[in-house]
């Protein structure tokens, strides 16, 4: 019981920390700030020991056959390669792990773009003319019509070619021009959209916290 009112009144305090941003840039604030940042670091670190660091590379080492051995040691070397980028001079070293690392990040991005997101962008709006129209009729009609100007219009929007005319300067063909006006349409829909669900996330949590203290001092008082 003593321990669940301990980490009441310190919620409570980090709490009012927190929102004493209100009145701007306070030491209090910073407090608040400098705390969470060092939990958040503390708990990361841990997860890359006792997830990562332990299981994938000590453990092999020590208690894994051969085979587990030979493979654990590529990034073992690569892990201390990286650890040289802590000196300014033996930072050189730890190029190759970056570079590693720089690869196979964007590796693994440009693949998750292309095949989770366009891909499946592409195949949404081309399949939703698949559909029976006993399903929803003229309304599945329309909204894939609309899902369809949508994706590419957006599509359009990012395409920066331009043909190079003799005395002119580069411009876009006239149909490519107009599609990026409504990919602007719709990208301007989209981000108002999430501006709006961040919005009412963050005021679902000032609530929940104002709700906490009143709550927590109508329970200690």
């Amino acid at each position: 019981m003593t321990l669940n009112i301990l980490w009441t009144v310190a919620s409570f305090i980090l709490t009012i920390f927190i929102l004493s941003y209100v009145f701007g840039d306070n030491m209090l604030f910073r407090i608040g700030s400098y705390l969470f940042v060092g939990v958040a670091a503390g708990y990361a670190t841990l997860m890359v020991i006792y997830q990562v660091i332990l299981p994938r590379l000590i453990l092999p080492l020590v208690e894994g056959s051969n085979a587990e051995k030979v493979l654990t040691l590529p990034p073992l070397v690569l892990g201390i390669l990286l650890l040289a980028k802590l000196s300014p001079r033996f930072s050189w070293l730890g190029k190759l792990s970056m570079g590693y690392l720089v690869g196979a990040g964007s590796a693994v991005a440009i693949g998750g773009a292309v095949l989770g997101t366009l891909f499946t962008q592409v195949g949404a709006a081309i399949g939703i003319f698949e559909m029976r129209t006993d399903s929803g009729g003229l309304f599945v009609l329309v909204e894939g019509v609309v899902l369809l100007i949508g994706t590419i219009g957006t599509l359009a929007y990012f395409h920066f070619g331009a043909h190079l005319r003799q005395h002119q300067t580069p411009q876009r063909p006239a149909i490519v021009v107009g599609l990026a006006v409504v990919g602007e349409i719709f990208i301007a829909i989209a981000l108002g959209a999430l501006f709006a669900g961040v919005y009412i996330a963050a005021l679902t949590a000032l609530i929940e916290r104002l709700d906490f203290l009143i709550s927590t001092i109508f329970s200690l008082f």
